[in-house]
This record gives C-alpha cells, structure tokens and sequence, in this order.
C-alpha cells in the first residue's frame, strides 16, 4: 500500500509541475480530494472561451426554440437531449439528418417551454463540449418559404429543351 502511496504521489509531482503540454492531465489528475498537495478547486465546465464575455452582448431570444451547430456526427436525439434536459422542461431536441445516409449534418435544434428556460441553456451551453466537439447554440430563425419553381423560358414549343452546354461533356 506504501509503494502505491509513493507512486501516486510521484505521478502527481511530475504531472503537475510539468509543461503545459500536459495540461489535460493536470485537469484530471491534480484535482484529487486527498489532501496531499495543494488544494485547488474544481474547473469550470469547459469552455473554448476564458471567460462568459462573449454571451454578454447577445440580444434576448424571442423563441423558446435554439439552433445547435458543431455538433459531432455521433451525436444523437438522445445525447442532445440528455444535454439539454437540465435547463429546463424540454419539448424537443432534433438532430438533422441527411435523407439517403441517415448521418448527422452536424447540426440540431431543441425547444423548451418557456423562453426564460430557453435562454439559460444558450448561455450555458453555448462554447461547450459535447461528444467532443465545440457546440454553439443561437436563437432558431423561422424557417423561409421555398421560391415558387420558375418556369423554363429557354423551351421550344414542342417540349424539347435546349443544352447550352459548349464542348464535350463525357
């Protein structure tokens, strides 16, 4: 039990007063609650950001409903919402997906009941990780209407169309 004492506590010494490459380390490892070395608290969640100043200067939300980027192509319904769920009451989390492959297109979107819980989880969850990659979440933007099809002015009367393509293309 010594030699596991004594190597635990080498281990820490060299991981915590080693270079910043090993910065992954010294969040995970240096942050023990065995009161050997110096006592540190707890990181913040992480952020890609020092600090929340970038959320200081957004304008409120008008919808319960956010927009999700970055999402990592792993990332399902179930995770979004499990990483969503603790801001409030959420009504839905939809992560799009292409038609024909069913993967991710690295986006989603949830909605909560209420706008006030809505603009908690964005300035929660906005610069965090999830599954990995840095996530960013904004207000949703209605949706456009799709322009009506224009009509072809370029037919012949009889049906055909004509191919202004120059050159062969093979």
């Amino acid at each position: 039990m010594a030699l596991s004492a004594f190597s635990s506590a080498l281990l820490r010494r060299l991981v915590c007063n080693s270079t910043p490459a090993a910065s992954v380390f010294r969040a995970t490892f240096c942050f023990s609650s065995s009161g050997s070395g110096p006592s540190h608290t707890a990181p913040p969640p992480s952020s890609i950001f020092g600090d929340d100043a970038e959320v200081a200067n957004v304008p409120p939300l008008t919808t319960p409903k956010l927009f999700v980027s970055g999402l990592s192509r792993l990332t399902t319904d179930e995770k979004l919402q499990g990483a969503f769920a603790p801001f409030g009451r959420l009504l839905e989390a939809k992560v799009v997906t292409d038609r024909v492959s069913g993967r991710s297109k690295g986006f989603g979107f949830v909605r909560y009941a209420t706008i006030e819980e809505a603009e908690k989880a964005r300035q929660e969850m906005n610069a965090k990780f999830l599954d990995g990659w840095v996530i960013f979440v904004d207000p949703a933007k209605p949706r456009q209407p799709k322009p009506a099809p224009q009509e072809d002015t370029h037919s012949s009367h009889a049906g055909f169309t004509t191919n202004k393509t120059v050159g062969w293309c093979g």
